[in-house]
């Protein structure tokens, strides 16, 4: 009769030091707030060395991409992580029983209200897009911020209460939100997380393999670090072609051009600021040279505004970088529904404030 074999003995694995990783992610965030900090003067710096005219529209498109293409990359950096860390406290099923349904409405008006105290442009508002898509979160809830960050800003605010006064910033505020939140309503109704390219699906679909309580600190990090190569990954090449063409847009796009062909008031002004304004790129601090040439033009305030919100919510620079996230059908009905609720305000300034 054969005897059995007692089970060899396995010693149990001894999890991974917290702290030599917490160490190594301070000193990284650390970094990065240093590295942050110094891109505006370094990025300066680099441009004066080279030779190149001062002033001249070579100049201004070089600093535009040399300072923009890390912030954006290091701001995609930085989310991508964070909602990495943050996604492995939850499971994909309580992330949806939490965002969805009876939610969405509230996650409109939240993350649009989010969007006034993020002054970003609309290509350093995708990091956080990007990051929320990635993590579950409602697309129409991701949309209101997308639409409102760079739209609706305290830059935009306070740019037109000095311009024009604080009864067009104060209707602007309550338009824009408007837009964002309606806009990205109207966009969640229609369900359409289909359109989404395959890998964001996979990233979404994606839950904690481990019960949430168990993930340890050292597995969270690294949750965040493996988000950073997925997905940074996958859309920087887009990111820098997107600023790219940025670059060329702010550093070569004729504003006394545009005050020509838009300085008048006519019934096709507001839908020509549209199509003029959404092919462009710039900020809200950016856009404000090309407001006052407008405005001193005789071109109605209806008209200039909605040429503001479409360069700055619907530029070509971010739908480029947005494609490797969106299928072409998804973008064209942001744009579609977007663009009809710029219309709807710029209309609706005309009719308020008549000259």
């Amino acid at each position: 009769m054969s005897r059995c074999c007692p089970a060899p003995i396995v010693a149990p694995v001894k999890p991974a030091s917290a702290l030599p990783w917490l160490v190594w992610t301070a000193g990284a965030l650390l970094a990065w707030g240093v590295i942050y900090a110094a891109l505006e003067p370094v990025s300066g710096w680099v441009v004066s060395t080279l030779p190149i005219e001062p002033g001249s529209d070579l100049e201004e498109a070089i600093a535009f991409f040399l300072y923009d293409t890390p912030k954006v990359l290091m701001l995609l950096t930085l989310v991508v992580f964070g909602m990495g860390v943050v996604r492995s406290y939850f499971s994909a099923e309580r992330t949806r029983a939490l965002l969805t349904g009876r939610h969405e409405g509230v996650g409109n008006v939240a993350a649009a209200s989010l969007g006034i105290v993020t002054p970003f442009c609309s290509c350093s508002a995708v990091p956080l897009f990007i990051g929320f898509v990635s993590a579950g979160v409602p697309l129409g809830v991701t949309f209101s911020f997308l639409i409102a960050a760079p739209m609706v800003n305290e830059v935009a605010l306070g740019l037109l209460f000095a311009l024009v006064g604080w009864q067009v910033a104060l209707t602007y505020l309550g338009f824009g939100l408007g837009v964002a939140i309606l806009s990205g309503w109207v966009i969640g109704r229609l369900h359409l997380e289909g359109w989404l390219e395959p890998w964001v699906l996979k990233v979404r679909s994606q839950a904690v393999d481990l019960p949430v309580a168990s993930v340890t600190l050292v597995e969270r990090i690294r949750a965040g670090i493996d988000a950073i190569k997925d997905i940074v990954g996958k859309v920087w090449m887009w990111i820098i072609a997107g600023i790219a063409l940025g670059a060329f847009i702010h550093g070569y796009v004729p504003v006394e051009l545009i005050a020509a062909i838009m300085g008048r008031d006519a019934w096709w002004s507001v839908p020509a600021a549209v199509v003029i304004g959404i092919p462009m790129y710039s900020n809200a601090a950016g856009i404000i040279p090309v407001i006052q040439a407008l405005l001193a033009k005789g071109a109605a305030l209806g008209t200039v505004i909605a040429f503001m919100m479409s360069v700055i919510a619907l530029s070509a620079p971010e739908m480029i970088i947005l494609r490797k996230v969106l299928s072409m059908k998804l973008i064209a009905v942001f744009v579609g529904v977007v663009g009809l609720g710029i219309l709807a305000v710029g209309t609706l300034f005309n009719i308020l404030f008549v000259a």
